[in-house]
């Protein structure tokens, strides 16, 4: 084999080098976008649950005010009744009765 061919032998493997090393950046870019896709998919998806799921985290707040509004009402509960206990005796005491 003489220069001339041997240099047209490299020339070639040069060039099938390129294309191969072409095919698989291309290949990797299209991985890439495909991972891009799905990774923007899995970001909505976790932003939709977060905004779903807001709610759960204010329970605890809920559930502590819902105590205090309870424990207010029982205190109320407590006064009417005592309300309603000398309500139930002042016919009698009007009445002059030592009952």
């Amino acid at each position: 084999m003489d220069v001339i061919g041997l240099w047209w032998l490299t020339l070639g493997i040069a060039a099938v080098v390129i294309v191969v090393v072409a095919v698989l950046l291309i290949w990797i870019a299209r991985g890439a976008e495909r991972i891009d896709k799905h990774a923007l998919e899995v970001w909505t998806a976790g932003k939709s649950i977060a905004a779903n799921t807001v709610q759960i985290w204010h329970l605890n707040t809920t559930n502590q005010v819902a105590g205090e509004i309870l424990a207010g009402a029982q205190t109320i509960a407590g006064v009417a009744t005592s309300i309603d206990d000398r309500l139930a005796r002042l016919p009698a005491a009007l009445k002059g009765d030592n009952g």
